[in-house]
């Protein structure tokens, strides 16, 4: 795709990412095919060969409109389209750097940009979170659907850490900013799981929101200081020798996953971000590396478990392309997995896609729990918090992260 990007743009870091990734797109339209919202809509500017062009044009200078930034608003960032496009095109990239100039030269109306500022001041503080988990709980009946809808009807409790055992083996975890106040178990269950097999999982305090929420709400500065504020806090753990870095949201994996993309302009944090992006790992793949002696643990407690749908979210088959391996876990652990049609494609939740476009996120649920629910399973399980919550407000069956599972058959 020939480009004449305007020469502020061409200069800076961003431009020259962009104008790379649009050279890239060769128009094919194979990317349309497994676009949840062009499905939905069949609108061409609801793809991401339309909203590809949409962003050139912007980066060229060419006026900026609302229909441009409501094209660009209704995209998931699922990254399906790079998953199939034959030639390596970094949609989620070009993405980031097209909604940041919208964002500058189109200033969003006062409802929008107040209901985006409560997101970013709320959903990255996990103390301040909590609470409003727990306020919102008591006046669930005042709350808008979308909001209501996300909440759990109780207060969920974590399972017990296990004690220090002195495993020379060591590994730190994210604690994140939602996960802990919406199912804390989580990651006290991947503790339990990695202690059986040699490996201490422990959290830094310091650390907080991987960057996600607020970077894709288009306030990319405060997304960044998220992200050196978490290198600060794990990196003496680094130098210390940790294995890895274990997140248990696939949502918030892809993001550490990518700190050395978002950093590599920063002479300051380049290196460190980069060495944080290679230590990321999704827990299927601490247990797949550990797969022969998991495999041992799970035939001791041998037992038929039902039938089970597992949701594959986009950040983990698309964004950090692990595919497949969880499945076995869970068959090992006695589960029988049923077929989900169509599950390549994006259940709704999209980190806060849900709040911002309810209705686009309500039809793609309605349509990912109608896949999930023809193989008649008891439970639904899934890897991401975000697809967990948006999935069970709308589930008959319990929704559930699949290392609970895996602890639960070996306890």
């Amino acid at each position: 795709m020939d480009t004449t990007l305007t020469d502020e743009l061409r200069a800076t870091q961003a431009g020259r990412i962009a104008e790379e990734i649009l050279r890239k797109c060769v128009h094919c339209g194979f990317c349309t095919a497994t676009c949840p919202t062009y499905q939905l809509l069949g609108d061409e500017l609801d793809g991401p060969r339309g909203r590809i062009y949409l962003i050139k044009q912007a980066l060229e200078g060419k006026p900026v409109t609302e229909k441009t930034r409501t094209h660009l608003d209704r995209c998931l960032t699922c990254r399906s389209c790079e998953t199939t496009c034959p030639s390596g095109v970094k949609y989620s990239h070009l993405l980031d750097v097209g909604r940041q100039v919208v964002e500058a030269r189109l200033p969003r109306p006062l409802a929008d940009t107040l209901r985006r500022w409560v997101l970013k001041a709320v959903l990255p503080r996990q103390a301040l979170f909590g609470s409003a988990v727990k306020l919102g709980r008591l006046a669930k009946t005042l709350l808008p659907s979308s909001v209501a809808d996300q909440l759990p009807a109780f207060q969920p409790v974590g399972g017990p850490w296990p004690s220090p055992a002195g495993h020379p083996r060591r590994m730190l975890i994210l604690a994140g900013c939602v996960q802990s106040s919406l199912a804390p178990n989580i990651n006290a269950a991947t503790a339990r799981v990695l202690n059986k097999l040699g490996i201490e999982l422990f959290e830094e305090a310091k650390a907080g929101c991987c960057g996600a929420v607020r970077f894709h709400l288009n306030d990319q500065d405060a997304g960044r200081h998220d992200m050196r504020r978490n290198i600060d806090a794990w990196w003496p753990h680094v130098e210390g020798g940790i294995e890895g870095i274990v997140v248990t949201a696939s949502g918030c994996g892809v993001q550490v996953r990518d700190y050395g993309h978002v950093l590599a302009d920063d002479p300051a944090y380049r290196d460190k971000a980069a060495a944080i992006s290679a230590l990321c790992r999704d827990p299927s793949e601490v247990l797949t590396a550990e797969k022969t002696r998991l495999l041992a643990l799970l035939a001791a407690h041998p037992e038929p478990r039902g039938a089970l749908a597992f949701h594959s979210p986009c950040t983990l088959q698309h964004g950090l392309q692990i595919r497949g391996s969880i499945e076995v876990l869970l068959q090992a652990a006695g589960y029988q997995l049923t077929l989900v049609a169509d599950n390549h494609l994006c259940c709704g939740s999209a980190g806060t896609y849900s709040l911002l476009q309810p209705e686009l996120a309500g039809q793609l649920r309605d349509n990912k729990l109608a896949a999930l629910a023809a193989g008649k399973p008891a439970l639904t399980a899934t890897a991401n918090i975000g697809c967990l919550m948006h999935l069970q407000a709308g589930s008959l069956v319990p929704v559930r992260h699949w290392i609970e599972l895996i602890d639960e058959a070996l306890a």
